[in-house]
C-alpha cells in the first residue's frame, strides 16, 4: 500500500513522518527523493522552492515501489499514484504563526493560508483518489497525529471533515 502524507506547508507533516518513522512505518520524504533521483524541473524563484516534475517522479514511484508499503511525506504527494491520502489539516491562525515562527515571507505565508482555507489539497486529492482522509493537526501533539494517522491506516479511523471557508473567508482578501 503507498500511501500520500500530506498537507500544507507547516501543518505537522515532517513532525508525524518522523515519529512513524521512529514506530517502524517506512516513510520517505518526497522532496529529498525528488532531488536525490534528479525529478526537478527548475526553480520557483518566488516562492524560493524547487519545481518538481510530478509526472516523472509518479513513473518512477510507479515502477519502483509498486509492491511497497511506503508513506511519501510531502505537500505534492498526492499527487502521486497512491492508494490513499492522508492530509494533515491545521486552523489558519495558528499554521500563521507557525510559517512566520519559520522565517518566511509574508506572501509565501498567505499563500500557504489561503490554500488551507481553500481546501486545495483536499480537493487536489479528491480529483485523483478515492481514499482520502484528514486529521486537524491544531491542538494535537505530533504523537497524537502519528496515533490518528496509524488509526486511518488499520481501518480503526474514517478520519474527520474538516473545512475552514465559513470561519476564516476573510483572510482571503488581505
Amino acid at each position: 500500500m503507498l500511501i500520500a502524507l500530506t498537507g500544507t506547508p507547516g501543518v505537522g507533516k515532517t513532525k508525524c513522518a518522523g515519529i512513524l518513522r521512529n514506530r517502524g512505518f517506512s516513510v520517505t520524504d518526497l522532496n529529498d527523493l525528488a532531488i536525490s533521483h534528479d525529478f526537478i524541473a527548475g526553480r520557483d524563484e518566488e516562492r524560493d522552492s524547487h519545481i518538481i516534475d510530478i509526472e516523472a517522479l509518479d513513473g518512477f514511484i510507479k515502477k519502483e515501489y509498486q509492491h511497497a508499503e511506503m508513506t511519501f511525506e510531502g505537500h505534492l504527494s498526492h499527487l502521486l499514484s497512491v492508494d490513499m491520502a492522508v492530509i494533515l489539516r491545521c486552523n489558519p491562525l495558528v499554521l500563521q504563526r507557525r510559517l512566520a515562527t519559520k522565517g518566511w515571507k509574508e506572501s509565501k505565508i498567505m499563500e500557504n493560508i489561503q490554500a488551507e482555507i481553500l481546501d486545495v489539497i483536499k480537493i487536489e486529492a479528491h480529483e485523483h483518489l478515492e481514499k482520502v482522509y484528514e486529521i486537524d493537526t491544531t491542538s494535537k501533539n505530533p504523537q497524537v497525529v502519528a496515533d490518528s494517522f496509524e488509526a486511518l491506516f488499520s481501518g480503526e479511523s474514517a478520519g474527520e471533515d474538516i473545512g475552514w471557508l465559513e470561519d476564516f473567508e476573510y483572510l482571503l482578501f488581505q
